[in-house]
């Protein structure tokens, strides 16, 4: 018999932490790598190109190994999957190098656009927001995301803490 208590050692410590939360959470993985081909291509060849610029330019395979590596890494959130998870305490972002975890409270308001939704730490637009804030991308689940989001950061958030600063 199987205690369901125990935790599995086969699960990644992403679904045991997605587990712990007792709410109601959404998750999904968004690649976008596989979303567009042809963009895929076209920019994997470019980056192909580039290293050979750069190793015909110099005439060294150290530089052109070194221009392939920063171009790729550079890339990465693009050649590999992201995973997010909504939960009632926060977002879980899971990348190929890092698990990010970041609590509802920190988002004061969020802006969605075709792709995704910008959660910011600000009340009003700031230049700030892009470097500060989280992007969350979509994946055929726009209206859920941000029906999840907006039960999270609530326009009641956004107006008592308007008044704060006013006072």
């Amino acid at each position: 018999m199987i205690n369901e208590m125990s935790p599995n050692p086969e699960q990644s410590e992403f679904h045991r932490e997605e587990q712990k939360n007792k709410g109601p959470s959404l998750s999904w993985k968004c690649h976008p790598a596989t979303r567009k081909p042809l963009v895929t291509i076209a920019v994997t060849l470019f980056v192909l190109l580039v290293t050979a610029a750069v190793f015909y330019s110099t005439d060294s395979r150290t530089f052109a190994v070194l221009t392939l590596l920063i171009m790729f890494g550079s890339l990465a959130k693009f050649y590999f999957p992201t995973s997010y998870t909504l939960t009632d305490e926060g977002i879980i972002i899971k990348t190929t190098t890092q698990t990010l975890r970041k609590e509802w409270s920190l988002y004061r308001s969020y802006y969605p656009d075709k792709n995704g939704i910008l959660l910011s730490p600000f009340v009003r637009p700031t230049r700030l927001e892009n470097f500060r804030g989280l992007y969350v991308m979509f994946n055929n689940n726009k209206d859920e995301v941000i029906a999840f989001v907006k039960a999270h950061i609530s326009s009641e958030t956004k107006e008592s803490i308007q008044e704060k600063e006013n006072k």
